[in-house]
């Protein structure tokens, strides 16, 4: 049943006159005339007698008229609802080990000012997970970082974030300015689980696949390794300032390419809100202070390692 012609017989019915009704629809009075013919063909009867001031409701309109208005109030509420759901769109960004979050805020300021309608809900994925929930459509786009397979995936450099060895405080090289990823070989690390994404796992180990040590599947987990088990590893810098406890200590690391942050979004999902997002956070991060998300780090040790390393020193 066309809702158009419902909207003219529910204007007649009311008005008592197809001249008036046309008026009221701002409507020429044939096509008026023509929709209800239509809808009389329909029904397969009438739905007004003419008369001398105009058309009066038939048995069969009567019955239809509470009917019409209903579907009618029925139809704009359903498009009112459609409206409403896409005035109000949620993106989920994927965020993983806290890459690019600096920039966030910045550009969650702009979205607020040109997407109105915008809710961005955070999805914190797993450190197992580099894609940060794009594969199974746990988020639509991700703060991430390479190295990792990125097959069906669009990726977009944001730039690189220098990584830190996380050490014991009471280590050795916690007192340390630099030190070279050399100088932990031979030290147990933390590692990610067997199945994760290869490339991404080896880069995280920086190490020989047989190095051994306790298998990771968070960011906390990694360090309560450290601080548990005396086992180190690396971490992008950002880590140092997120992450800063009593016993752990963080030290730049030399000799192992930095961290590489991309947003990343799938290749089969356009969506125009999902642009506004992506370049939303890459004119952020592009603005903002070079050092932001990139720090020199400081070495977080305790006090008492920080002697014993001083006292260790020829005077």
């Amino acid at each position: 049943m066309d809702l158009r012609a419902l909207r003219c017989f529910v204007a007649v019915a009311e008005e008592g006159h197809f001249g008036r009704a046309a008026v009221r629809l701002h409507l020429a009075q044939p096509p008026l005339s023509r929709r209800i013919r239509d809808l009389e063909a329909d029904l397969g009867c009438r739905l007004f007698d003419r008369i001398p001031t105009g058309a009066r409701l038939t048995a069969a309109g009567k019955v239809l008229l509470p009917e019409a208005r209903d579907l009618l109030a029925r139809a704009e509420r359903a498009r009112e609802r459609v409206r409403a759901a896409e005035s109000v769109r949620e993106v989920v960004l994927g965020a993983v080990a806290g890459a690019g979050l600096d920039s966030c805020p910045a550009a969650l300021a702009v979205l607020r000012d040109t997407r109105p309608g915008l809710r961005l809900r955070l999805h914190e994925a797993p450190v197992t997970d580099p894609t940060g929930g794009l594969r199974e459509r746990r988020a639509d786009l991700a703060l991430t970082r390479l190295p990792f397979d990125t097959s069906g995936l669009t990726v977009r450099q944001l730039g690189v974030e220098p990584l830190v060895a996380a050490l014991p405080a009471d280590d050795a090289l916690a007192a340390r300015s630099r030190l070279h990823v050399r100088e932990l070989a031979g030290r147990p690390r933390f590692r990610l689980p067997a199945g994760t994404d290869a490339r991404w796992r080896a880069y995280w180990l920086a190490a020989d696949e047989d190095t051994p040590g306790p298998v990771v599947a968070s960011v906390e987990e990694c360090l309560h390794a450290v601080v548990w088990d005396g086992v180190t590893g690396i971490l992008p810098a950002g880590a140092a300032r997120r992450h800063a406890r009593p016993g752990l200590a963080f030290v730049p690391v030399d000799g192992h390419p930095p961290s590489r942050l991309v947003l990343a979004r799938r290749a089969d999902a356009p969506d125009p809100l999902v642009d506004a997002v992506a370049a939303a956070l890459a004119d952020a991060h592009a603005s903002a202070d070079p050092l932001v998300g990139v720090h020199p780090v400081v070495p977080v040790a305790h006090p008492a390692a920080v002697a014993g390393a001083e006292a260790s020193r020829p005077a």
